[in-house]
């Protein structure tokens, strides 16, 4: 058996740092019938506690635990003939049930009929449904997101992931040197589950001298970032919360603009845009002097500098934000395809006048009132899509 499953908590008072989760969980499966929504959502990154959660809460109060994962919702067939009959039932050996569906976002585009039949399924339950993921925030969850609460679990700080380390050794009977203990537990940067896994990797291991443990790559959207950095407070750890975003630092400056309006307000909005302001500053002295150490101010602005706009005293009202793709994008797109058109046409018309391409651009507004001719564009053979570009007013 492997250690993780070995040593699963069984009781809320050996689950770590999840203490606002354990509340919410509680009180969601205890008061089920008084809930507006029949379905609670436990997210967070890998290695903190969501399946857990449920098995413990399924425990402590006594219920049956009917467990689906993502594959099984990949077939809306078999979702009315596996999970409907297991909403309606009682339990015959427990004195309550609870429905648990894992790892929700596994589930692909092509799955979608099997994710409505699931909200269907919600919506019809007679009993809690507790729902993991990883990231929750994916577009093709957006219904299933408006059908629960949302719970968010936080990553364990390397002190609990040593001090758990450290049990189980006990239990265990072995020793492993407390600066490989420690290495390990900064190493899975919160993930307890990929800890305990390392750690019983190395007990196999006799002599530990000269070992290193390499440190987890964990990749994070653009949705938790911005979770981080508008709700949590500040703190070291921020300056470095790009490094695991798949993402340029130019396109997260555009989201950051976006959806500060959606957390700052007042004196706090004024003094996010005052350090986005900087940000832009950094930005352009790197495009024009080729200074890629501005690189590091430009990070620590966009990152810890916009979380300390906010008031300390306001963190824990913030709820939940729907953030938005940036709408600078869009329009960034819509002028290069404006930009391609206009090219194009400039191309044939040089071509066919022999003029240069140059040329023709400079003098496109000219060129687009000899183009309302309609013989003209046929000698020119332009396409539906220039045509349709000509026909729109000049921007």
């Amino acid at each position: 058996m492997t250690w993780t499953e070995k040593y699963r908590p069984t009781c809320f008072e050996e689950v770590r740092e999840q203490e606002l989760a354990i509340v919410k969980i509680k009180e969601f499966v205890n008061n089920f019938n008084k809930f507006n929504k029949n379905a609670l959502i436990l997210y967070g990154p890998p290695g903190t506690g969501k399946t857990t959660l449920a098995y413990v809460i399924s425990s402590e109060t006594n219920s049956e635990i009917f467990e689906l994962n993502a594959s099984d919702l990949r077939n809306k067939n078999k979702l009315q003939e596996v999970l409907k009959p297991a909403i309606e039932q009682k339990s015959l050996i427990k004195d309550k049930k609870i429905i648990l569906v894992d790892e929700v976002d596994g589930i692909s585009d092509a799955d979608r009929g099997g994710l409505q039949e699931l909200l269907s399924l919600i919506d019809n339950s007679q009993y809690p449904v507790i729902i993991t993921a990883n990231d929750i925030w994916d577009r093709k969850l957006s219904p299933l997101r408006k059908k629960a609460e949302l719970v968010q679990l936080k990553e364990l700080g390397y002190r609990a992931i040593k001090d758990v380390m450290i049990q189980i050794l006990r239990k265990e009977n072995l020793f492993v040197d407390n600066n490989i203990l420690t290495s390990i537990a900064i190493n899975a940067k919160g993930d307890l589950r990929a800890a305990i896994n390392d750690l019983q990797t190395l007990s196999k291991i006799k002599e530990h001298k000269g070992i290193t443990i390499d440190e987890r790559n964990k990749e994070t959207d653009i949705f938790n970032t911005l979770r981080i950095i508008f709700k949590e407070k500040p703190k070291n750890e921020l300056l470095n919360i790009f490094d695991s975003v798949n993402m340029s630092i130019d396109e997260i400056i555009l989201w950051i603009e976006e959806n500060i309006p959606s957390e700052y307000q007042g004196e706090e909005l004024a003094r996010a845009y005052e350090v986005l302001s900087k940000v832009d500053i950094f930005k352009g002295r790197i495009y024009k002097q080729q200074y890629w150490r501005f690189l590091t101010y430009e990070n620590i602005l966009l990152s810890y500098g916009i979380s300390a706009s906010k008031k300390t005293s306001t963190i824990q009202r913030r709820g939940f934000t729907s953030y938005k793709k940036p709408s600078r994008i869009l329009k960034i797109w819509m002028n290069n395809q404006r930009n391609i058109m206009k090219k194009s046409i400039a191309v044939k018309y040089a071509k066919y006048v022999h003029v240069g391409q140059k040329r023709a651009m400079q003098e496109f507004p000219i060129i687009k009132q000899i183009l309302k001719n309609q013989n003209i564009r046929r000698e020119l053979r332009l396409s539906e899509d220039e045509t349709n570009y000509l026909d729109k007013p000049l921007i």
